[in-house]
């Protein structure tokens, strides 16, 4: 069990810092090849944080445990709201400027429902797989025209996306951010695995527990330094834009390579969990534009609570 714990945490630790490096190495490629900083900025606000549970879902793909993959996929929503945005709400409170936010929190709560519509006969075939990510186009292309009329944000995505000049080393830089988190979600699965039996649960408690949450504590630590640095926006267009990355992109690619089994109980309790999660953070949006140190508590508490509800359904 000990040499599993120890690659489940260098696996934790080879995403983090593949992820990282990703972003970077991706923003100064892009830049190279003369794309916006702001579209940059965007596009890598959404991903960065789901790079480590895209390379854990394809790696459980590869071996045939789908059943890990949707549990943490949605399991990375719900702790995406409960955990990294309420402990940065919970370090400083989250001013939200950027008007695109609410909208998206409601394509976010759609698409879950649309989810669990879709999964009733018991699976996600490869329609509802090639629904999904159509979907995902449409909502990336209403951020990008939402964000453009909003100038006074353009320097923050901008600047996230990367200042540095662009070098002859950010390909193989890329090619090591890549094999990091080839390497840290394979070892993180296998991890997975071997604990499992000794753990006491199945494919999709781990994926929606141990992995889920493994997975979102290097975006807990950026998510409170953000927090405390001012950048509300950048907190929460994370955590937001991660949701539906996972949702639409992670789940609906799953699904269109192959018919994913949906069980029933996902269908009653995980799904709805990450709709209530999502669903928490509107009337917060809407007072205001800011999440303040007492909803980032309820947030927090709500996702201890969830966590042991999953336990004792365990």
């Amino acid at each position: 069990m000990a040499a599993s714990l120890l690659y489940f945490v260098a696996g934790i630790a080879l995403l983090a810092l593949g992820g990282d490096a990703l972003v970077k190495a991706a923003g100064a490629i892009a830049r190279r090849a003369g794309v916006s900083p702001f579209a940059t900025g965007l596009v890598l606000v959404a991903f960065a944080t789901s790079l480590p549970e895209l390379s854990v879902n394809l790696q459980a793909m590869a071996v045939g445990d789908p059943a890990l993959a949707l549990g943490n996929a949605v399991g990375s929503n719900v702790a995406n709201f409960g955990l990294t945005l309420g402990a940065a709400a919970l370090g400083a409170p989250l001013l939200v400027r950027w008007k695109a936010l609410p909208p998206l929190l409601v394509c976010l709560v759609v698409a879950t429902l649309a989810t669990i519509l879709l999964g009733q006969d018991g699976r996600l075939t490869r329609l509802d797989g090639a629904v999904l990510l159509a979907a995902f186009v449409v909502v990336l292309g209403f951020a990008w025209a939402f964000g453009r009329n909003q100038p006074e944000l353009r320097g923050e995505f901008a600047g996230f996306a990367g200042g540095r000049a662009p070098s002859r080393w950010e390909l193989p830089r890329l090619l090591v951010a890549i094999a990091l988190l080839w390497f840290g979600g394979r070892w993180v699965v296998e991890a997975a695995l071997a604990l499992r039996p000794m753990l006491g649960m199945e494919s999709l408690l781990m994926g929606l527990l141990p992995v889920a949450i493994a997975t979102a504590l290097p975006e807990t630590a950026a998510a409170l330094a953000a927090a405390r640095r001012g950048q509300g926006d950048l907190v929460a267009g994370h955590v937001i834009g991660s949701s539906l990355v996972n949702l639409l992109l992670v789940v609906g690619g799953m699904a269109l390579v192959r018919d994913v089994p949906v069980p029933d109980s996902f269908l009653r309790f995980e799904l709805p969990a990450a709709l209530v999660f999502a669903a928490l953070l509107l009337p917060m949006l809407r007072g205001g534009m800011q999440v303040s140190r007492a909803e980032g508590a309820v947030l927090l508490l709500a996702f201890v609570a969830w966590s042991g509800f999953e336990l004792l359904l365990a």
